[in-house]
């Protein structure tokens, strides 16, 4: 909370938390913050939040990419949702913790898909050229 000659600013939590999530989601590697137990307590956000005085402490949960460095994005969530809640909201966060809840195939299940599709595509033009042959 600010007080400034107009009167207070107040952020709430759960902007906060909209801000951290969407810092995190920034990062490349990192697939989503909304986990499945989120899900089912219909809480939506994957961001936890905890505020002392002007000090920020955040819990943030993800799920990254198969393949991915779990140290280095972590410190990489870690920086940008830091950086970007001090800058957007003027409070000092003391922590950003940052709880891996899962690793997505989804991206290498894309990929696979893609040149399956490919393949059968070529088969297919292939197929086509005999026939002009014949």
């Amino acid at each position: 909370m600010e007080n400034n000659n107009f009167g207070q600013v107040k952020i709430s939590n759960d902007v906060i938390a909209t801000i951290a999530g969407l810092a995190a989601l920034e990062v490349e590697g990192v697939e989503t913050i909304t986990t499945f137990t989120d899900k089912l307590l219909k809480n939506n956000n994957g961001v936890k939040i905890q505020i002392e005085e002007e000090d920020v402490n955040l819990d943030i949960m993800v799920m990254i990419d198969f393949g991915i460095s779990i140290p280095d994005i972590a410190l990489k969530i870690q920086e940008n949702v830091k950086n970007t809640v001090e800058t957007m909201t003027g409070l000092k966060v003391s922590q950003v913790n940052i709880h891996i809840q899962g690793i997505s195939f989804k991206k290498e299940k894309t990929e696979l898909e893609e040149a399956k599709k490919e393949a059968k595509q070529a088969k297919k033009e292939a197929k086509k050229e005999e026939s002009k042959k014949n």
